[in-house]
C-alpha cells in the first residue's frame, strides 16, 4: 500500500514525451522518462517544424532552442503534381534532424530534474492504490514500478498497454504507410530552406535539407503498391518522376525505414490515471510539419490535468482530456484527412492546386502559426 515512486512516468521519448517531462519536472515532480532506443537515432518524419511547433516551444520556455541547434529557417513550399509545380510562401518554419532535436528535449528535461532511461522497454500495467504500476525491462533486468500518473506517447504502432486497458487502436481503411530516409545529396536542386512536396497517384514524397545539410525524405505511400513497387525506393522514384521533380538516385542505396499506418485512432485516449498523447492518441496523414505540432501541443495540454491528477484522479478528469485533445488537435487533424482525401483523386487535386495557386491565402490554415495567446492557459508558471 506504499504510495507511488514516481509522480509521473512518461513512456517514450520524442518530442510529446520529452516536452511533456521537461514541463512536469518544471513543477517539481519526480519523473521517469523512458524509450525502448539509444539516443540520438534517426527516426522516420519530415523533419519540419512549423509556426504551431515553434510557438508551442517558445511558450515552454524553450523558444531558443532550434535555433541554437543550427534550425535551418524555411521560407518556401514547393508542391509538384502532375508535371505542374508552384511555389508558396512560407511565413514560419525551421528543418531540423530528429535525432537533434529529440536529444535535446531529453537533456532539456534531465537538466530540469528529470531521470531519464534509455534502451529501457515499458508496459503500462493494472492500477494501484493511489497509481498506476508499469513494467520496465533493460536486457535481462527487469522490474515494476508505479507513478500517480502515466503517460504514453509512444508514437505509431504499439503503445504498451496491458490488453486489459479499455483503449482500442483502430487503422483507418486503406490508411497508407510511412517510409523514410536521408542521403547526402550534395548539390542539387533540392536546396535549404524550401519543403518540396511532390504529390504521385499512390503517395507523396518530402524533401527537406535539415541543419548537416543532408536530405531528409519522407514520403506516405499506398501500402499495395509499395508491395508491387518492390519498395520504397522505386516508390518515390515513380513519385518523383510523375510531379516532374529532378530524380534522386542516391536514394536507391540509401537505408531506407517503414512505419504502421499512419492514419489511426486510440479510443479513448485516456484511462484511469493515463493520458495517451501525441502520435500514440492519434494521428492522421501530416504534410508540411503538421505532426510535429500535434505533438508538443498535446504535450502542453497534458500538463494541467497532469498536475491534477497528481492530488485526485476522476471521471471528469479523463473526460476533460478526451475534449481538450479534441478540441487543441482534432480540429487540425480533420484538415489534413481532408487534404489526404483530395490527395487521392488526380482531378480533384489539381483542382485544389490551381485554387491554391491562385489564392495562396486559402493555405494559411496550414502554413501560419497559431495565435500564442491560445497556449497561454496550457502554461502553468515553474514551481521555485
Amino acid at each position: 500500500m506504499r504510495a507511488p515512486e514516481w509522480d509521473v512516468i512518461v513512456l517514450g521519448a520524442g518530442p510529446a514525451g520529452a516536452l511533456a517531462a521537461h514541463q512536469l519536472a518544471r513543477q517539481r515532480l519526480r519523473v521517469l522518462l523512458v524509450d525502448k532506443r539509444a539516443f540520438p537515432r534517426w527516426k522516420v518524419c519530415g523533419s519540419c517544424l512549423n509556426g504551431v511547433a515553434l510557438r508551442a516551444l517558445e511558450e515552454a520556455g524553450l523558444g531558443g532552442l532550434v535555433d541554437r541547434l543550427g534550425g535551418v529557417p524555411l521560407v518556401r513550399l514547393r508542391l509538384g503534381l502532375q508535371g505542374h509545380q508552384t511555389e508558396l510562401e512560407l511565413p514560419l518554419g525551421r528543418s531540423l534532424s530528429r535525432g537533434c532535436l529529440d536529444l535535446a528535449l531529453c537533456e532539456a528535461a534531465v537538466a530540469e530534474g528529470t531521470v531519464f532511461r534509455m534502451e529501457t522497454e515499458a508496459t503500462v500495467a493494472d492500477p494501484c492504490p493511489g497509481g498506476r504500476q508499469v513494467r520496465l525491462r533493460s536486457g535481462t533486468a527487469s522490474e515494476t514500478t508505479s507513478a500517480r500518473v502515466v503517460l504514453v506517447a509512444t508514437g505509431l504502432g504499439s503503445p504498451g498497454l496491458n490488453p486489459a486497458i479499455p483503449i482500442q487502436a483502430k487503422v483507418q481503411a486503406r490508411s497508407r504507410v510511412g517510409a523514410g530516409c536521408q542521403v547526402d545529396a550534395g548539390a542539387s536542386r533540392y536546396g535549404r530552406g524550401t519543403i518540396h512536396m511532390a504529390i504521385g497517384r499512390h503517395g507523396y514524397v518530402g524533401l527537406v535539407r535539415t541543419e548537416a545539410d543532408e536530405l531528409n525524405l519522407a514520403a506516405a505511400f499506398d501500402r499495395t503498391h509499395l508491395i508491387t513497387a518492390g519498395g520504397p525506393a522505386v516508390a518515390a522514384a515513380e513519385v518523383l518522376a510523375e510531379s516532374g521533380f529532378d530524380p534522386l538516385p542516391q536514394a536507391s542505396g540509401a537505408a531506407w525505414l517503414a512505419t504502421p499506418a499512419l492514419t489511426f485512432s486510440s479510443s479513448p485516449p485516456v484511462a484511469e490515471r493515463l493520458l495517451l498523447l501525441g502520435d500514440a492518441a492519434g494521428y492522421v496523414e501530416p504534410f508540411t510539419g503538421e505532426g510535429m505540432g500535434w505533438a508538443l501541443l498535446g504535450a502542453l495540454a497534458a500538463v494541467p490535468l497532469v498536475l491534477q491528477g497528481q492530488q485526485q484522479w476522476s471521471r471528469e478528469l479523463e473526460e476533460q482530456w478526451v475534449r481538450r485533445h479534441a478540441q487543441l488537435i482534432g480540429s487540425r487533424q480533420r484538415l489534413c484527412r481532408g487534404l489526404a482525401f483530395a490527395l487521392r483523386r488526380p482531378g480533384l487535386s489539381r483542382a485544389l492546386l490551381g485554387v491554391v495557386e491562385r489564392w495562396p491565402v486559402l493555405a494559411a490554415p496550414l502554413l501560419h502559426p497559431c495565435d500564442g495567446a491560445s497556449l497561454k492557459p496550457l502554461i502553468p508558471e515553474p514551481c521555485p
